[in-house]
């Protein structure tokens, strides 16, 4: 909430033409209405439930007071909230002190808190009941949490007063107990401040580092003398059980008498009832330590005196039953000599039986020259063997290709040319079917079976007026050519090469050994014959 601005307390009535009546503006009343408030009710203390309360960045406090009936604005400073014994929490019953003011902006009257206090003691019970529900499940109580306190601590850090006589009764019962390093650190144990010096003072303790110039405790102590409930509040409040709980440092809680119950009582790793009965767990009795160290001094020489004894005892039977050294070193060295004669009989059994395995061998084995003479029959036996069959497969080979070229020179063209064919093709060699392969004009070759001719194509058609009686005559055998050359033609049809040649490759491929096929095909490819495959 804003502060309020200040106002002047009184302003002079500003005249109306239209009336006699004076008037005062918002701000005027407001402010008169400030003073009047403050200074009728600059002191009241009142008895409410907290309701609401909100901590703003800025530190201050606001919340409602509030009973069955009615409600009241409330604000605390940052400067007085800090240091307030009971700090604002939902639902907590109060008193209050403060005066009451009037915040300008709205209007609004509102107390200013100065003090707070909790209204009665059933109010305190139930917010420390309620705290400790909350803490306890959170896991700050839990008995997993707990540390062993150390048997023989070597420093002692106590949190209490300086100059109360609960620091005196610690003292006085650790030194008549047993002579320790201790470390005080002074704070309040009563009021607002209380419990954020205690805070303090536990974590320092337990900050301090273990190679510092001042030794880190093994052990805390937090005390404090007995009272009332609201005299031991600051031992309930958060912030104290928060440094308890999270102490790596054993504590041990010593707060009021025996039937006084605080919150940091279920934080620290032990209860004592009072500050001397702390002292009292921190440290043992000098005098029954020395007497316990003594009795242990005295159980721990008999213990080893009687080991020693049934040591020697043990020993001595031992010895007894013992061997003259020289003795067993003598039978020792005849044991040897034994198995040396032995091991000598061995090998020479050994031996014996290998040379007569050796023998039995070399009389199974052959000669090797009967071996040589036996594989040199063998061999001239197969190398005649192969002789015969390289000639047989030679002559076989022969004749094959004999009758295939008695054949190829049947079935050649040159053949045909005799018969009175001619072959006409290209000026490259290329043989021609038909007249419509060559141009008009085009010069060609005709083979003949004796000579080759060069000739032109003629485009004219032939004259049969003029053709000689004698031809004419010869019809009968030109038609037979013709039914010949068709009948040939008819063969060739679909091919690139002559009649005859086809019908030689196609009747007497198969039967053709590859060696041959591949001398025909060379003979083909020289007298410019497709193969016609």
């Amino acid at each position: 909430m804003p502060v309020e601005p200040d106002f002047p307390a009184e302003s002079p009535p500003v005249d109306d033409r239209g009336s006699n009546a004076p008037f005062l503006t918002v701000s005027e009343l407001a402010g008169r209405l400030k003073a009047t408030v403050e200074s009728a009710f600059d002191f009241v203390r009142i008895r409410a439930e907290i309701s609401r309360p909100t901590r703003a960045a800025s530190g201050h406090v606001y919340f409602t007071l509030k009973d069955d009936r009615s409600t009241l604005d409330a604000v605390c400073w940052k400067t007085v909230a800090g240091k307030l014994a009971v700090q604002p929490e939902e639902g907590l019953e109060v008193i209050v002190t403060g005066k009451l003011t009037i915040y300008g902006g709205r209007s609004k009257y509102q107390i200013v808190v100065q003090q707070m206090e909790i209204a009665g003691e059933g109010a305190m019970l139930k917010q420390l009941e309620e705290r400790r529900k909350r803490l306890a499940a959170e896991g700050l109580f839990d008995a997993e949490r707990k540390r062993t306190l150390p048997r023989m601590p070597m420093v002692i850090g106590v949190v209490t007063s300086p100059t109360g006589a609960v620091i005196r009764d610690i003292l006085h019962r650790l030194t008549d107990r047993f002579g320790v390093h201790v470390l005080l650190w002074g704070t309040l144990v009563q009021g607002s401040d209380a419990a954020g010096q205690v805070a303090r003072a536990v974590r320092g303790f337990d900050a301090m580092p273990t190679d510092g110039p001042v030794p880190r405790p093994d052990l805390l102590i937090v005390a404090r003398g007995g009272g009332s409930l609201e005299d031991l509040w600051a031992f309930n409040e958060e912030e104290v059980v928060r440094a308890v709980a999270d102490c790596t440092i054993p504590v041990i809680s010593a707060i009021g008498h025996e039937t006084d119950t605080t919150l940091i009582d279920f934080a620290a790793d032990q209860r004592a009832p009072t500050p001397t009965a702390a002292a009292e767990m921190a440290v043992p009795v000098q005098a029954e330590l020395l007497a316990r160290l003594a009795e242990t001094d005295a159980r721990l020489q008999r213990g080893i005196g009687g080991r020693l004894d049934n040591a020697a005892s043990g020993l001595r039977l031992a010895a007894r039953g013992l061997l003259d050294p020289g003795e067993m070193v003598e039978r020792r060295a005849q044991a040897l000599d034994l198995a040396l004669a032995g091991l000598d009989r061995g090998l020479e059994r050994r031996l014996s039986d290998l040379l007569l395995r050796v023998s039995g061998l070399a009389a199974r084995l052959r000669p090797p020259e009967r071996l040589i003479a036996g594989f040199g029959s063998d061999l001239g036996n197969f190398g005649g063997r192969l002789n015969q069959a390289a000639t047989g497969f030679l002559d076989r080979q022969t004749a094959a290709l004999d009758s295939a070229a008695r054949l190829l020179s049947a079935n050649s063209f040159e053949r045909v040319l005799d018969r009175g064919f001619a072959l006409v093709t290209t000026p490259d060699g290329q043989a021609l079917k038909r007249s419509a392969e060559v141009e008009p004009s085009a010069s060609v070759t005709i083979r003949f079976a004796d000579a080759s001719r060069a000739a032109r194509m003629d485009d004219g058609a032939p004259d049969v007026s003029k053709t000689p009686a004698r031809t004419a005559a010869k019809k009968p055998d030109n038609q037979s050519g013709q039914k010949t050359g068709q009948k040939t033609g008819q063969k060739t049809k679909g091919s690139s090469d002559t009649g005859q040649d086809s019908l030689f490759w196609s009747a007497h491929y198969s039967a053709m050994p590859a060696c041959l096929m591949a001398i025909l095909r060379a003979v083909a490819v020289w007298q410019r014959l497709p193969t016609g495959t």
